[in-house]
């Protein structure tokens, strides 16, 4: 990792993090943030920052893990191809599977919706000393169910409790969540992957013509697309209700993957970095006892060489 002390390498970061977050301060539409962002960069200098960034981050993942006080929890959201699988592929190579798990939430099944909205979420959050990765989130119980009311109707809620406030009401009850989490050790970094309708187009494209990407594409993605304005809409819905100092938003280009890369791993090293990550310490009376441990492995170590001589 790198040596730097926090403030530098915050403010390396910084332009990275900062004009991408939204705390729920101000104004928000989602128009206003461009999709094909490079912030200056090239992908010679952006390959250069996510390998630093990789480096970082399984640093920072050893002594997280090590600490076992905090948890951390990363959330992917965006319209299909917008780059969530590649992302967390790319961003978390060389961590510790130990210590990492991602969890993508598909179509719920029936045991899954025999429970509240944010069942299967919550059994799948990470634990002290752990990273948790979902891919696709509850945020799909404002999304997808917004945009399909047939699907909210298999949720079997009682039909007086589907009132016109539900999506307020799912909105305080995922901010109330979070910052129960928050409250309780877990950093939350919630990331959505802003494409446009053109770049999903040439990837739909390519999933097409390449055959080892033939498997990725769904004609239910061409449904979806056609409904692209609305899901537009609640995606800036989402965030502008559920966006909060403790659980921000981050609304990252995606039309080009390797910036949206550097984003996503900037956001992530810059946030462990505030939390003061060491490896634990061990006492006096401790370091006693290894240095007697260790003078006595030394001396049988030094015994077996003598007994392999003498053969």
């Amino acid at each position: 990792m790198s040596k730097k002390p926090a403030k530098v390498l915050a403010d390396e970061l910084k332009p990275f993090v900062a004009p991408f977050r939204f705390d729920g301060t101000g104004q928000f539409h989602l128009k206003s943030h461009k999709t094909d962002e490079k912030g200056g960069l090239d992908k010679d200098k952006a390959a250069k920052i996510l390998e630093a960034n990789r480096e970082r981050l399984n640093d920072f993942q050893e002594r997280l893990y090590a600490q076992d006080r905090w948890s951390l929890l990363v959330i992917f959201q965006g319209m299909d191809a917008a780059g969530k699988d590649s992302a967390i592929k790319s961003i978390f190579d060389g961590v510790n599977p130990q210590g990492c798990a991602v969890t993508s939430f598909k179509q719920p099944t029936s045991h899954e919706l025999d429970h509240d909205f944010l069942w299967r979420s919550t059994i799948a959050l990470p634990e002290r000393g752990h990273i948790g990765i979902f891919n696709r989130s509850y945020y799909e119980e404002c999304l997808v169910t917004r945009v399909h009311p047939d699907i909210l109707a298999k949720e079997k809620i009682p039909p007086k409790l589907i009132t016109k406030n539900i999506w307020r009401e799912r909105f305080e009850d995922i901010s109330a969540l979070e910052r129960y989490l928050a409250r309780n050790g877990t950093v939350i970094l919630k990331f959505f992957l802003n494409v446009s309708k053109a770049e999903q187009r040439e990837r739909f494209l390519e999933r097409l013509e390449q055959p080892a990407k033939n498997w990725k594409f769904s004609m239910g993605d061409i449904t979806e697309r056609a409904l692209w304005r609305r899901y537009q809409a609640v995606y800036q819905d989402i965030v502008r209700h559920t966006s909060t100092s403790l659980a921000p938003w981050y609304v990252v280009p995606a039309d080009h993957k390797w910036f949206a890369r550097v984003v996503i791993g900037s956001t992530i090293v810059a946030a462990l970095d505030k939390l003061d990550l060491h490896f634990p310490k061990v006492d006096k009376a401790e370091r006693s006892e290894f240095k007697q441990i260790r003078e006595a492995l030394l001396k049988e170590g030094k015994g077996g060489e003598k007994k392999s001589t003498q053969k």
